[in-house]
C-alpha cells in the first residue's frame, strides 16, 4: 500500500476547518472512493480529478484509490478540495515526491483541463491554515493577492495543474496562458441587497443645509451610535445616509480582515481589490426576506446576509416601517 496526505480547510459559514486529505492505493476494484462526509459536490471531485489529471500529462493509477478526509465526522462541502485530492492521489502513485506536498495547505478548483480555478471565501481559508500552525499554501493565481493579505504565510499561487506538479517536482515551470479570473459571485437566491457602494464623490459636504441631521451624522460616526431618520419623501433621508461613510475612517488591519473575510466567503469582493478598507455600506430592500437580512441557505453553504455584509460598517433600513418582519 502506499499512502501520501496533504492538507485542505472546510468552511462553515466564515470559520474554517483544517481537513487532513489521505490518499491510499490498494489492490481491489479499481476506482477513487472518497470518504469523510464529503457532500454532492465534493463527491463529483472524483471525475473533475481524473480528467484534470489526464489532461496535465499525467498518468491515471488503476488501482483501488480511498481518499479519506479527516476529521471524519465534518461535514465536507463544496469543490475547494479538488487540488488536495489530485495532489494526494498523485504523490501516492509516487508521481510526485511525497516530502513536497506533506505540509501543504491546497486550495482550489480543478477544471476538466486541469486549469485551477478561482474560488470565493480564500482569504478565511488561509486565515484558519494560519491558526492552525500551517504555513504554506496552495491558491488558485487569481486569488493570490487575497491569500497574500495573511501575515506570516507563504503563498505558492498556480494556474494549472501541471504548473503546481512542476513547482513540487523543482521543475521548470511550463508555459502558461495568462487567463485568470476573478472568483465567482456566490448565488444569492434572487435576495435583493444592494451591494457595497464603490461610487466615488459622495461627500457629506455637498449637502446644503440640513443642518440638525448633518451634525446627527457627525454624532453617530463619532461615537458609533444608531441613528433614525423620520421624513416625508423627498426631504434628503437617503442622500444623507448614503454620505455616512465619507464621516468615517478607515478601518483597522484587523478590521479590515473581518471585513475582507466576510466578502470572500459571500463573492462579493470587486474584481481588483482583494482588501476592504472602507467601511461598507448596505442597503437591502425593505421586501428582503429573513434569510436576505440575517443569512442562512438551505442544501448549500450558508451565506452571509446584509447584516453581515455590513460589518464594521452601516446597515440602512429605507422604509423599514413596511419591512415584514414575519418574512
Amino acid at each position: 500500500m502506499t499512502l501520501a496526505k496533504t492538507r485542505s480547510v472546510s468552511l462553515v459559514g466564515v470559520d474554517g476547518f483544517v481537513v487532513d486529505v489521505e490518499a491510499a492505493i490498494t489492490s481491489g476494484v479499481p476506482g477513487l472512493h472518497l470518504v469523510g462526509l464529503p457532500d454532492a459536490a465534493l463527491s463529483e471531485a472524483r471525475d473533475r480529478v481524473r480528467a484534470a489529471i489526464y489532461n496535465s500529462g499525467e498518468d491515471w493509477p488503476n488501482r483501488h484509490v480511498t481518499v479519506s478526509l479527516f476529521p471524519a465526522s465534518l461535514p465536507k462541502r463544496g469543490s475547494t478540495f479538488d487540488c488536495a485530492i489530485a495532489v494526494a492521489l498523485l504523490a501516492a502513485a509516487e508521481a510526485v515526491p511525497p516530502r513536497s506536498c506533506a505540509g501543504l495547505v491546497l486550495i482550489g478548483e480543478l477544471g476538466l483541463d486541469g486549469r485551477i480555478r478561482a474560488i470565493p471565501g480564500v482569504l478565511p481559508a488561509v486565515l484558519a491554515a494560519a491558526n492552525a500552525g500551517c504555513r504554506t499554501v496552495v491558491v488558485p493565481r487569481a486569488n493570490a493577492a487575497e491569500a497574500e493579505l495573511v501575515p506570516d504565510m507563504e503563498v505558492i499561487s498556480a494556474g494549472t495543474l501541471r504548473g503546481l506538479l512542476c513547482i513540487l517536482r523543482d521543475e521548470p515551470p511550463p508555459q502558461e496562458a495568462d487567463e485568470d479570473h476573478p472568483p465567482p459571485t456566490a448565488p444569492s437566491d434572487g435576495l435583493t441587497i444592494r451591494r457595497p457602494d464603490r461610487r466615488t464623490g459622495l461627500d457629506l459636504a455637498d449637502v446644503r443645509g440640513q443642518a440638525e441631521a448633518r451634525r446627527a451624522l457627525e454624532i453617530s460616526a463619532a461615537g458609533g451610535h444608531h441613528l433614525f431618520f423620520s421624513g416625508p419623501p423627498g426631504c434628503g433621508k437617503t442622500m444623507l445616509a448614503e454620505r455616512l461613510p465619507t464621516l468615517m475612517p478607515p478601518l483597522e488591519p484587523d478590521s479590515a480582515l473581518e471585513v475582507t473575510a466576510i466578502h470572500s466567503v459571500a463573492g462579493t469582493l470587486p474584481p481588483g481589490q482583494p482588501l476592504i478598507t472602507r467601511p461598507p455600506f448596505y442597503a437591502p430592500h425593505h421586501t428582503a426576506t429573513r434569510a436576505a437580512m440575517v443569512g442562512g441557505g438551505s442544501g448549500r453553504l450558508l451565506q452571509p446576509g446584509a447584516v453581515s455584509l455590513a460589518h464594521r460598517g452601516i446597515l440602512f433600513l429605507d422604509e423599514a416601517r413596511e419591512a415584514d418582519t414575519h418574512r
